[in-house]
């Protein structure tokens, strides 16, 4: 299972296996080397995880968002791609933002930053498993970032527009 997991901030991608208590990780985010591992992840309580890992014993606590391990506190966000519907947008006061549903190429820009859009007009053109993909706007609005490039490829779950 590949998930897009956001921590403090930071975006990457997690890909999980399970068999019963045994987890197979991998977590890459931005240009760091990805990490590779193993643990024991066993359900204690409701939101109360004990972890093994690299012979370490953990207690997870997970809560709205947030995870507590070792006295620290980490906002996470888990978004599970094969749950997003194309142009899929999250809601954050009055900012609605356009996300890749898949990775791909950006082939071209529709719009410019600042430019009024219609809700369904097209902003991006993704190109994917050798199709072209017209991401639209989830409504109408003012481009208010365009972080997409022509050119560029991008990651299911990164952000390409944002739309106020």
């Amino acid at each position: 299972m590949k998930l897009l997991v956001t921590v403090a901030g930071d975006p990457g991608e997690l890909e999980m296996h399970r068999n019963g208590d045994h987890c197979r990780f991998r977590y890459a985010r931005g240009d760091a080397p990805p990490v590779e591992s193993e643990a024991s992840v066993i359900g204690v309580g409701p939101g109360v995880y004990s972890v093994l890992w690299n012979g370490r014993s953990y207690e997870a606590r997970v809560r709205d968002g947030v995870v507590e391990l070792r006295g620290r506190r980490f906002n996470v966000q888990v978004i599970d791609p094969r749950e997003m519907k194309p142009g899929a947008a999250a809601h954050a006061g009055g900012r609605e933002e356009l996300i890749a549903t898949m990775p791909g190429k950006v082939v071209r820009l529709l719009v410019e930053e600042g430019a009024e859009v219609a809700a369904g007009q097209g902003i991006v053109v993704v190109e994917a498993m050798k199709m072209q993909n017209e991401m639209p706007a989830p409504r109408a609005g003012r481009v208010v970032l365009l972080q997409a490039r022509a050119g560029e490829t991008v990651v299911a779950g990164e952000l390409l527009a944002a739309i106020e």
